[in-house]
C-alpha cells in the first residue's frame, strides 16, 4: 500500500489507538488459537495503552509511537514504537542495552494486513532510529506468524528460546545494529 500516511500519535487518536489495539490483539490471539487466554489479551492490552500514555506523556522521550494512517478516511491501520527493552529480552540477553531500545507494538489492522504497511512502519522506525544515532535495536515475538515475517525481514534470531510457551511454541530475540 503505497498511499498511507505515517505520523506521530496526537492526543485525540488515544481513543482510536485504544480501540485498534484490541482489535489487532483479538485477532492476532486467534489466529494463534489462544482465544482461551482473555487475561493475557487484557494484560497485553494495557500494556499497549500504558506505552502510549508514557509516549504522549513524555512527548517521545520515554516510548516512541509512529502510526499508519489512511488517508482517505483518517483511519488508524497500523502502528509500531520503541522504548526501553522489556524484562524477557535483558534478561535473555545479560548485556547493558541502554543504547539499544525494543522496537515493539508492530501492529497492522487485520483488514490491511500482506500489504506491506508493517514494513513502511519498520522502514520509517529505523530512519527515525538512525536520526536519534542509536546504534541497535533489539526485538522479540512469541507469536508464530509473525516470527515468520521477523524472520524474512532480520534473519535467524539471535536467541531461541524453544518451547517458552507450550511444547513447539518458542519465543525469538533479535538484536541488530543500525543501520543493518
Amino acid at each position: 500500500m503505497k498511499n498511507i500516511l505515517v505520523r506521530r500519535p496526537k492526543s485525540t487518536d488515544v481513543q482510536a489507538l485504544h480501540q485498534f489495539f484490541f482489535l489487532v490483539i483479538q485477532d492476532t490471539f486467534a489466529k494463534e488459537g489462544l482465544t482461551e487466554l482473555v487475561e493475557d489479551q487484557h494484560t497485553e492490552w494495557a500494556m499497549k495503552k500504558h506505552y502510549l500514555a508514557m509516549d504522549l506523556a513524555s512527548q517521545g522521550q520515554q516510548r516512541f509511537f509512529l502510526v499508519a494512517v489512511e488517508p482517505k478516511t483518517g483511519e488508524i491501520i497500523g502502528t509500531i514504537e520503541y522504548g526501553e527493552a522489556n524484562a524477557l529480552i535483558q534478561q535473555t540477553i545479560q548485556e547493558d542495552l541502554t543504547n539499544c531500545p525494543e522496537i515493539g507494538t508492530v501492529y497492522v489492522h487485520p483488514s490491511y494486513q500482506q500489504r506491506g504497511i508493517g514494513t513502511v512502519l519498520f522502514r520509517h522506525m529505523l530512519t527515525t532510529l538512525e536520526t536519534q544515532q542509536i546504534p541497535s535495536f533489539c526485538l522479540d515475538s512469541g507469536y508464530r506468524q509473525a516470527q515468520i515475517v521477523w524472520q524474512k525481514k532480520l534473519g535467524k534470531p539471535d536467541v531461541c528460546l524453544e518451547h517458552y510457551w507450550e511444547p513447539n511454541t518458542h519465543h525469538m530475540i533479535w538484536k541488530r545494529s543500525i543501520p543493518f
